[in-house]
C-alpha cells in the first residue's frame, strides 16, 4: 500500500481505537499528517470513513473522539415473518462470487476480472464522450440504441455460415446486464411452474434467476466436453420442456467449449423437439486458446436465443448486454424488459458502443488473451504442485476459471472457512449445481488481482486440504 493510503490510516486508527477509552481524543489531523506522512485530504477521508463505520464523533472547534458504545434495544423484525411466510426460493443472501476480497486476501472466488485485464483507457473516454453528447439527457428506445443494436447483429452475422439467413438489427434487444436478461428469458419463453433444462453443472446466476422466476429446473448432466445429446432428447421427452439454457463457449464452472459436431446434434435435437436453446455468451470476447463459436450463427428459423454481455469484456461498472432472438419470440422478451426497466440507461449504451468499436478494442483483446493464458497457467501449475488432492478434468480453452475435483469426503463448508482464515477465498462448488452436487468442486477464478501470489494461494489450498484429509483419517 502507498504511504497516501487512507486505508492504511483507517487500519492503523482501528487497532488504535479499540484499545482508547470512550471519550478519548483522536490525535489531530495534523498530528496524523506527520505519523503517517500522507496528506491532508488522504487524512480527512480517513477520519470521515471512521466517522461512517460509527467509531469516532466530531466536535466542531474541539476535536474529535472515541464515540461511546450505546446500548441500544435491537429493533424487533418478527412482524415481518409472518407477511413474508416461506420464501419460494432458497437463495443465499450473496453468492459467493459476488463477495468483494477482504484486505490482502489472494481473491480466487470471484467471477470479475481484475481492473488490469479491462480496457481502463478505452472505458473512462468513451464515459466522458458519452457524457458530453445527447445520451447524458435523453431516454433511450426501449430495445436499445439502433447502432449498438446493429453492432450486436453485425458480429453475430460475422459468423454465419453461407445459406443461414444473418440476424438484423430488429433481433437484437439491448439489456442491463445478461442477469437481467436471463430472468426476462426465464419469464417470457419458460413461465413459471414450468420446466427449464439446464446444464448440470451451470452458471449460479442462471439457477438463481430460474428460481426467482419460478420455472421448474430440470438439470442435464455436462462436463469438460459438454452435454450428452441422448440425454438431453431424453430430458426432452420425460419433461416436455420447450427450453434448454446452455453455455457452449467456456461454459461457467468447467470451462468446457463444444466441438461443431455436439453444437450440431444438440442443435438437432432443439428443432426436433419444437424448442428454444438459450445459448449464454457471456464470454465471447474471452477465448485463450480458441475463439468463441457462437451456435446462433447456425440457426435463422428462431431455435436459438441468442445472450452476449460486455460486462466482463468491458467494464462491470458498463453493465450492457444483448439478446438476439427472431420471430415472436424477440417480442415476448421486448415485452417483459418493457415492464421490467423500461428502458437501459443510454449513456451506458453510448459508451459501450464507443468502447468496441474504438481500433484499441481489437488490441486489447489480443492482450488479454495473452495474459489470461499466463494467469491460467500460472494458477494451473500451482495446483498440480502444491494441491495434489485436485483434479482437473481439463485446462479450459478460454473464460475465467478453473473447475477442480476434491476427494468425496472433503467438507467444502470447512475447506472455505479455513482457507479463508489464512487469506486465501475460495468459492464451494455447491453453487454451481441445481440439484445434488455429483461430487466435491471448487471453482477457481484465474483473473483475479496480484496474479504472483497464486502460488501462495495454492500452497495455502494444499496445505489446509491436507490438514483436513489428516483429520478424516484419524476420525
Amino acid at each position: 500500500m502507498s504511504n497516501d493510503s487512507a486505508d492504511r490510516i483507517v487500519a492503523g486508527l482501528r487497532t488504535w481505537l479499540a484499545q482508547a477509552p470512550p471519550g478519548a481524543r483522536v490525535p489531530s489531523n495534523r498530528a496524523l499528517v506527520a505519523e503517517y506522512g500522507a496528506s491532508p485530504v488522504t487524512v480527512q477521508k480517513a477520519m470521515r470513513t471512521l466517522g461512517a463505520l460509527g467509531l469516532v464523533e466530531s466536535r466542531p472547534g474541539v476535536g474529535t473522539f472515541v464515540r461511546a458504545a450505546r446500548a441500544v434495544a435491537p429493533p424487533d423484525y418478527g412482524w415481518q415473518t409472518g407477511a413474508l411466510r416461506s420464501s419460494h426460493t432458497r437463495a443465499p443472501v450473496l453468492a459467493t462470487p459476488l463477495r468483494l476480497n477482504p484486505s490482502d486476501a489472494i481473491g480466487l472466488h470471484a467471477g470479475y476480472p481484475d481492473r488490469d485485464l479491462l480496457p481502463e483507457r478505452l472505458v473512462r473516454a468513451a464515459l466522458a464522450r458519452a457524457a458530453r453528447g445527447d445520451a447524458a439527457l435523453a431516454r433511450s428506445a426501449a430495445d436499445g440504441l439502433p447502432e449498438l443494436r446493429a453492432w450486436f447483429a453485425t458480429e453475430l452475422a460475422g459468423a454465419t455460415p453461407p445459406g443461414v439467413t444473418p440476424p438484423a438489427p430488429r433481433d437484437v434487444v439491448i439489456l442491463p446486464g445478461s442477469q437481467s436478461g436471463l430472468s426476462t428469458l426465464f419469464r417470457s419463453l419458460v413461465g413459471a411452474g414450468r420446466p427449464l433444462l439446464i446444464e448440470s453443472p451451470s452458471y449460479w446466476g442462471a439457477i438463481l434467476a430460474a428460481a426467482q422466476a419460478g420455472v421448474r429446473v430440470v438439470p442435464v448432466p455436462s462436463g469438460s466436453a459438454g452435454p450428452d445429446p441422448d440425454e438431453l432428447a431424453r430430458a426432452f421427452a420425460e419433461t416436455g420442456a420447450r427450453v434448454f439454457y446452455a453455455q457452449p463457449n467456456y461454459a461457467n464452472p468447467t470451462g468446457a467449449q463444444w466441438s461443431p459436431d455436439l453444437a450440431d446434434r444438440v442443435l438437432d435435437v432443439v428443432r426436433a423437439r419444437g424448442a428454444f436453446l438459450i445459448e449464454d455468451d457471456w464470454a465471447h470476447d474471452l477465448g485463450i486458446d480458441t475463439t468463441a463459436r457462437p451456435i446462433a450463427a447456425r440457426d435463422d428459423a428462431g431455435h436459438v436465443v441468442y445472450l452476449r454481455s460486455l460486462t466482463k469484456s468491458v467494464s462491470p461498472a458498463v453493465r450492457v448486454a444483448a439478446v438476439v432472438a427472431r420471430g415472436p419470440a424477440r417480442d415476448r422478451v421486448l415485452a417483459d424488459r418493457g415492464a421490467e426497466s423500461m428502458y437501459v440507461s443510454g449513456l451506458l449504451q453510448a459508451a459501450a458502443l464507443d468502447v468496441v468499436t474504438q481500433p484499441g478494442w481489437r488490441t486489447h483483446l489480443r492482450a488479454v488473451r495473452h495474459q489470461l493464458r499466463a494467469r491460467r497457467d500460472l494458477l494451473a501449475a500451482g495446483l498440480a504442485e502444491h494441491v495434489p488432492q485436485a483434479h482437473l478434468d481439463h485446462v479450459p480453452p478460454g473464460g475465467l476459471n478453473l473447475w477442480a475435483r476434491l476427494p468425496d469426503d472433503t467438507d467444502l463448508g470447512r475447506l472455505a472457512r479455513d482457507c479463508e482464515a489464512e487469506g486465501v477465498v475460495i468459492a464451494p462448488g455447491t453453487e454451481w449445481f441445481p440439484a445434488e452436487p455429483s461430487g466435491r468442486f471448487i471453482r477457481l477464478n484465474f483473473a483475479g488481482p496480484d496474479p504472483d501470489r497464486f502460488p501462495e494461494g495454492a500452497r495455502v489450498l494444499g496445505r489446509v486440504l491436507g490438514r483436513s484429509g489428516a483429520r478424516r483419517a484419524g476420525a
